[in-house]
């Protein structure tokens, strides 16, 4: 079955989302207001002032602002690409971001093993976050995804009718971290929705989750300190996350098993879930079999799971299942473990950084530019591979670099 994917939060597109190739498509300009920018940062000042913002800050941010009036088309833009679940998951557990997040697991090894202390998080389940929220901070400031926030936020708040007060609140909570000293205008590089830093706060989050965890006086995700301690606080306080839980795991179900009982609601414990005949894939034991878990299988004759509360403990970072259990299974394989056992329904192995590299490579040299040959996975290399595909008649021409394009590659 093949799906659009959307990636981030209510309303929001985040690192993940940027990271997705989309159509834009409409006139930049297309708001809806019939009131000039200037008129309205004036009549906007006293909401402002109500919110204790200084006439100093509201003056340094919104005197002479440009509304950056593109976004306007990338909030009504569809995904240029479309993904089956198993593509979606394999893209976003690369290799390349398999190997990166061992790499972070060994360089914040102080850092992820104090935030698990503090805040009960499991810190491969933060490598996770941090993988698929900003590629371990490799996307925070790229001006290829990410942008000023303030003159965003300004023009969906002036322009955009649909979610109008939403985007005035976000404005005003971003003033607000300006006017606290928490960072410059200047500073706010991120998402077009206003999505900033390692693990992508809105200003929402930056100001009423943050935490000053490595106390230099201010809050703010541009720091993997206090990124990575805010959201695990998030996830613990928001999220109800349970100290020593395991998120759940992937299962192997019986012959001739009711699907009927997989209904993602009935809780049973571990114990009574395995007197039904339902037993880990992997062959482990149930290593907590008095807790409780749902029974879960995303598409016919896929992969089944037992998931548990820290499974909706790290869904209310971002209400999606299919992040959430990419988000999860990247952080299981940066752990050491397995790839899942059972395969989705027409879905295929993830391709090694080496085997991404050679299509990169081969596309590039045969006028298909994938914009780098580093193995990762972004919008220029879909599109170099969707028009390989459409050339030589591989169908479905979906920009997918999977094993089909790797065999044709080395044919050609």
């Amino acid at each position: 079955m093949t799906r659009t994917i959307f990636t981030r939060r209510v309303l929001l597109q985040g690192a993940a989302g940027a990271l997705a190739a989309c159509a834009v498509s409409g006139p930049a300009a297309a708001q809806s207001s019939s009131t000039s920018f200037e008129r309205w940062v004036a009549a906007f000042r006293p909401r402002a002032l109500s919110r204790g913002v200084s006439e100093k800050t509201y003056a340094r941010v919104m005197t002479g602002l440009k509304p950056d009036t593109s976004v306007y088309a990338l909030d009504r833009a569809q995904p240029e690409f479309t993904e089956a679940l198993w593509q979606y998951i394999n893209r976003r557990c690369s290799d390349h971001r398999v190997r990166t997040g061992k790499t972070r697991a060994k360089e914040q090894e102080a850092l992820l093993a104090k935030i698990e202390h503090d805040f009960g998080v499991d810190r491969y389940l933060m490598l996770g976050l941090w993988g698929m929220e900003s590629s371990f901070g490799d996307v925070v400031d790229n001006p290829k995804y990410m942008r000023p926030v303030i003159p965003a936020l300004a023009a969906l708040a002036w322009g955009e009718p649909r979610r109008r007060k939403y985007w005035e609140q976000e404005l005003l909570n971003a003033m607000v971290i300006i006017d606290r000293g928490w960072a410059e205008p200047s500073d706010m590089i991120g998402s077009w929705a206003g999505a900033m830093g390692h693990t992508q706060w809105m200003p929402e989050v930056w100001l009423n989750v943050g935490i000053d965890y490595n106390k230099d006086g201010r809050i703010t995700p541009f720091q993997p300190d206090d990124a990575l301690a805010g959201t695990a606080a998030y996830v613990a306080k928001r999220g109800r996350y349970e100290r020593g839980q395991i998120w759940g795991c992937e299962v192997r179900l019986p012959t001739r098993f009711s699907a009927a009982l997989a209904d993602k609601k009935t809780k049973r414990t571990y114990a009574k879930w395995q007197q039904l005949g339902v037993a880990r894939a992997d062959g482990k034991p149930f290593a907590r079999p008095d807790d409780e878990v749902r029974l879960w299988l995303p598409e016919s004759g896929g992969p089944a799971f037992l998931i548990g509360q820290n499974y909706y403990a790290v869904r209310s970072y971002n209400p999606s299942d299919a992040y959430t259990l990419a988000l999860l299974h990247l952080g299981d394989l940066i752990r050491g473990e397995l790839d899942f056992v059972q395969q989705f329904p027409g879905g295929e192995r993830r391709l090694t950084l080496e085997e991404l590299q050679e299509i990169q490579k081969s596309l590039t040299a045969r006028g298909f530019d994938t914009k780098g040959t580093d193995g990762r996975v972004g919008p220029d290399t879909m599109v170099a591979v969707r028009a390989f595909q459409q050339k030589v008649g591989l169908s479905p021409a979906d920009g997918y670099p999977g094993l089909k394009v790797l065999a044709r590659v080395r044919q050609a």
